[in-house]
């Protein structure tokens, strides 16, 4: 067989002697011999560490690290894991994931491969192709472009298998579709997807996924973050201007790297000069800006790109909302539709993060959100418009106030005429525990209300401005935050005269001199009360008239007790001609306090009698309450004050309640029950603190030292 060819057509002598020198094997089998070579060894295969780089000044997000540590941790083995951080635009998703991405590297020994989709998607924002992502991965992972798939399919199999042995540790910027997740997920036990959206995708809970919303930054970590920025120096010279710009830029990253950049830029900006940019009502968000192209507006634009034509065209109206909460009701005035429909488009603005958290149904606009989406509306609404939503708004806040006002305070002096306002409109506060619905929607709408009530005066919708005022008096008579019902007052008496109406007029001005009282402006409660004795005259209105006097009583009763009851038996007469028997059993229990005063107990007495039995008749439990609470502080009765005490916590009337904890208080530790008159003084501070009283401070300390 020596000397026959070989398959490569030369002798076997020929093949040694040819092959001289190189590695070979050379196996001969009958006729025919194979050549095996021993290829060089391919280059080794470099692990991608593709994750950019985090910001150098990176403040907090202490709790958001520690949840993707313990979540992604590649230790724990077991099938890849998805983390999703979502927020709104600005809010420091990319560099949160980067920075944990930092603190990660080398704990996958895959490597950690990374996609930014908003690049895929370019400046139009177009969709972002899932097999542009999986291709760059690929490429990443040593794959040529030759070699790589034409279908997604083929190129999500490939990846699988380039990733089924080591961990991989994937980070997907600026996601906003399910899929973009899912088709990058590694095969790898271990490995990890960590994905930031400004939408919640919430579908891939069903993939196992871990959703971490990202709140903005608090006052403390915004500060600091702007005088890392900007120099501490610079801060620190005007520390007030400092915060209010921190305020103004409501925790959010890039708000606060934009204003920096504006005062590095502009070295004769004064951090003053821009917080008052900022704070300016119309234009703002401009102070955010190096560019059109380049700021806060820009970057809530993207946010908007996506968004339905109903869904945008919701979130351009709800700029237009005087106040910062609001719920469906409120959301659908603004858009002129149903609360159903606004449920369901608010759940569009909540996936894509333009909403803050909803508590008790109730969602927030972040307040550079809710400029831009006024700027919106008003680059892309008309006119006329914008003044029918506002309109809607106003109507809507001052009949639910007025339902409201009816649920908690039953049968009293009104000039706003319900069966006008409120008849053809639902009735939100019926049933049992109406009266505490209706109060707890008073206080949650407290802010909001008063700056619809605002925005009607300011706008000449002057009639349902003296409405909506007077209504909200049932709040501020229970829970006084008395400089809300100064200005209340105030805006409304000034709508009424505006509108001529007299009585609306009297009734406002004398409501407002009694937190003017407490607050020690007595002058103009005098003021007050007098211009609303001779504006209730004029109108004619009997109840009215009584209860103006009624009002007056209250100031004379600081001043002249003997005054005081002449007033009161005015008082007393107007109603009782009127046959208008709570307003007499108001009148008696305010005089019987005058007549104490005047030095005539006995007739005092019997006048706080008669007036808490009409009014337990009645069933007016907190007047009843308040009139017991006189008689038992009169006589000196612990028993009658505790039963008092109840009975105006049952009515939830805190103000009240809190100075019979009080009277309680000093009446047990007179008589050596320091533990007793501890508990009653500790409710005191607690009601009286959340009023906002400045005694709360005084009964603190009072408290302390027993």
């Amino acid at each position: 067989m020596a000397g026959e060819p070989t398959a490569g057509g030369a002798t076997a002598g020929e093949t040694s002697n040819h092959f001289a020198g190189r590695a070979e094997t050379v196996i001969q089998a009958r006729k025919v011999t194979y050549h095996h070579h021993h290829a060089p060894e391919p280059p080794p295969v470099t692990v991608p560490h593709q994750v950019p780089p985090s910001t150098p000044r990176f403040v907090n997000r202490v709790d958001e690290l520690a949840d993707m540590d313990g979540w992604l941790d590649p230790d724990a083995g077991g099938p890849p894991r998805i983390a999703v951080l979502s927020g709104l635009p600005g809010v420091g998703k990319s560099t949160t994931a980067r920075r944990w991405a930092e603190t990660a590297r080398g704990r996958y020994p895959g490597g950690e491969l990374y996609v930014d989709f908003a690049e895929l998607r370019g400046p139009t924002g177009g969709g972002a192709d899932v097999s542009a992502g999986l291709a760059r991965c690929l490429r990443a992972l040593g794959v040529e472009d030759r070699y790589l798939p034409a279908t997604l399919g083929e190129l999500a199999g490939l990846y699988r298998s380039r990733t089924a042995e080591q961990g991989v540790l994937v980070v997907l910027d600026d996601v906003t579709h399910p899929a973009h997740v899912s088709a990058l997920l590694p095969a790898a036990p271990g490995s990890a997807v960590l994905a930031t959206s400004g939408r919640r995708l919430g579908e891939l809970v069903l993939d196992g996924a871990r959703l971490l919303p990202l709140d903005p930054l608090d006052a403390d970590s915004g500060s600091r973050l702007l005088a890392e920025l900007c120099g501490p120096a610079r801060i620190a010279a005007e520390p007030e201007a400092a915060a209010r710009l921190v305020e103004g830029c409501g925790g959010l990253p890039v708000a606060l790297h934009l204003a920096a950049a504006r005062l590095l830029t502009h070295r004769r900006l004064t951090v003053a000069a821009l917080a008052a940019e900022l704070e300016a009502e119309s234009g703002g968000l401009a102070a955010l800006s190096l560019n059109p192209a380049n700021g806060m507006s820009a970057l809530l634009g993207i946010a908007c790109r996506d968004l339905p034509a109903d869904a945008l065209r919701l979130y351009r109206r709800l700029g237009l909302l005087p106040g910062r909460g609001f719920d469906a009701e409120t959301a659908a005035a603004a858009d002129g539709s149903d609360p159903a429909t606004a449920r369901r488009l608010l759940d569009v603005l909540d996936a894509a993060s333009l909403l803050e958290d909803a508590v008790r149904d109730r969602h927030r606009l972040h307040d550079l959100v809710r400029r831009h989406a006024r700027d919106r509306a008003e680059s892309d609404e008309p006119a006329a418009e914008r003044e029918a939503a506002l309109g809607r708004i106003v109507d809507h806040y001052t009949v639910r106030a007025a339902f409201a006002d009816r649920a908690v305070m039953g049968n009293r002096l009104r000039i706003t005429d319900h069966d006008e306002l409120l008849t053809g409109h639902e009735d939100p506060f019926t049933g049992p525990g109406a009266r505490d619905t209706a109060l707890d929607w008073l206080e949650a709408e407290r802010a909001d209300a008063l700056a619809v009530l605002r925005a009607a005066a300011a706008h000449g919708l002057d009639r349902r401005a003296w409405q909506l005022a007077e209504s909200l008096t049932a709040l501020y008579l229970h829970h006084r935050h008395l400089a809300d019902w100064i200005e209340s007052g105030t805006l409304g008496a000034a709508a009424a005269a505006r509108t001529g109406d007299r009585a609306a007029e009297a009734r406002l001005r004398s409501l407002l001199s009694r937190p003017l009282m407490d607050t020690g402006a007595h002058d103009r409660a005098r003021e007050e009360l007098e211009t609303a004795t001779v504006l209730a005259d004029a109108s004619g209105h009997p109840v009215l008239r009584a209860s103006v006097r009624e009002f007056s009583g209250r100031y004379w009763d600081r001043y002249d007790p003997a005054r005081a009851v002449r007033v009161y038996e005015d008082s007393l007469a107007l109603n009782v001609a009127a046959d208008e028997p709570r307003g007499a059993a108001l009148a008696r229990f305010f005089m019987g306090g005058a007549l104490i005063a005047s030095g005539d107990r006995e007739a005092g007495l019997a006048a706080l009698t008669a007036s808490y039995e009409a009014l337990s008749a009645l069933g007016d439990v907190r007047m009843a309450g308040r009139a017991l609470a006189a008689l038992g502080r009169h006589a000196r009765s612990a028993e009658a004050l505790e039963r008092a005490a109840e009975m105006l916590r049952e009515t939830r009337a805190g103000h009240y309640e809190a100075e019979v904890r009080e009277e309680l208080a000093g009446l047990l530790e007179r008589s050596g029950d320091t533990e007793a008159a501890r508990g009653h003084l500790s409710r005191a501070v607690e009601l009286l603190a959340a009023g906002g009283s400045p005694r709360a401070g005084e009964l603190r300390e009072r408290l302390s030292a027993l």
